[in-house]
């Protein structure tokens, strides 16, 4: 029987050492392929089948008609033959149309309308519900809340019944000796435009009161006792407790209606129709015509595209100024 080796040199049937070995790393696609599995098992896969029906629908109906609406912008088309391409054509035209800066600054002032003049109702209305005890508080939310709910058809018709030149509102001014005032609302140039905008103050004020009385049910009662110790009064105590605790509520209150007022059409065409001439024509306006008046579906479609982008430019500036204010 031979006797083993004594010497410490490595055996011929022993393996080299690994480059992990000589310099206690591991090869570079190795540590890749750990680096991936560790991704992996820290990845909640199961909720991608949960979201995926959801993502599905959203392509279907959102994503994909909106890539069929900037295709067809790229095209001469009148909704029936067959269409020309002009590329780029469409929104050069829209830079060359006089009525598309009228009508945008319409729509930035139903922003003041639509959004501004609601935020700042909602804000006042929950603040006064949130401090004062009110019977039968529901029921006031409830009323408060409806023109929200009503389809926007029945509110411009019954608004254009109380603006009527034999309406309630002229027949109240006449009634309390303002009858000079009294006058076609919609139908005059000057008084056109504040008089749809403030329909939609009063439609959409109930949204952001609603918004607002839900973000003060989480503030913390001990902020409000430890300022009214201080002195506080009750404006006071409002900029100083109450509106920095909904700066959240106020962003998505203004988002909800920054984009209805950008995008608003059902109560301009219901009242106005656009008129008196264009004194109340915003972009949607154009884009009804467009697509199913005048038949010129291309430049429908390239309205609309810029519509959509800005929208969500403006929807993305409220959002970053609000988280930039948080942060």
């Amino acid at each position: 029987m031979t006797a083993a080796p004594l010497s410490g040199r490595a055996t011929a049937t022993e393996p080299a050492p690994s480059h992990e070995d000589r310099t206690g790393q591991e090869p570079r696609d190795q540590r890749r392929r750990h680096g991936l599995r560790a991704w992996a098992g820290r990845q909640y896969w199961p909720a991608v089948w949960y979201l995926l029906p959801a993502a599905v629908f959203y392509t279907l109906f959102v994503l994909r008609p909106l890539g069929q609406t900037v295709w067809i912008s790229l095209f001469r088309w009148d909704g029936l033959t067959e269409g020309r391409w002009v590329g780029l054509g469409n929104y050069r035209a829209l830079l060359s149309d006089t009525r598309i800066p009228a009508a945008i600054g319409h729509s930035l002032e139903f922003v003041v309308f639509y959004a501004l003049l609601p935020v700042a109702l909602g804000l006042f209305l929950a603040a006064l519900m949130s401090r004062i005890r009110i019977h039968g508080l529901s029921f006031f939310r409830a009323v408060l809340f409806l023109p929200q709910i009503l389809a926007t058809v029945v509110v411009a018709v019954s608004w254009r019944w109380i603006y009527d030149i034999d309406g309630p509102l002229n027949a109240a001014l006449r009634a309390v000796g303002l009858g000079s005032l009294a006058r076609a609302w919609l139908g005059d140039y000057h008084t056109a435009l504040p008089s749809v905008g403030l329909v939609g103050t009063w439609v959409m004020y109930g949204l952001c009161m609603v918004l607002f009385l839900a973000g003060t049910q989480k503030i913390p009662t001990e902020l409000y006792e430890s300022a009214r110790i201080d002195g506080c009064g009750a404006i006071r105590e409002f900029f100083t407790v109450t509106l920095p605790a909904l700066r959240g509520e106020m962003s998505i209150a203004l988002v909800l209606t920054i984009t209805y007022a950008l995008r608003n059409f059902d109560l301009v065409w219901n009242t106005t129709t656009g008129g008196p001439g264009t004194s109340t024509t915003v972009p949607s306006v154009f884009i009804y015509q467009g697509a199913f008046l005048t038949h010129e579906v291309g430049g429908a479609a390239a309205i609309s595209v810029c519509l959509t982008a800005v929208v969500l430019v403006v929807t993305g500036v409220v959002m970053r100024l609000v988280r930039g204010k948080e942060g």
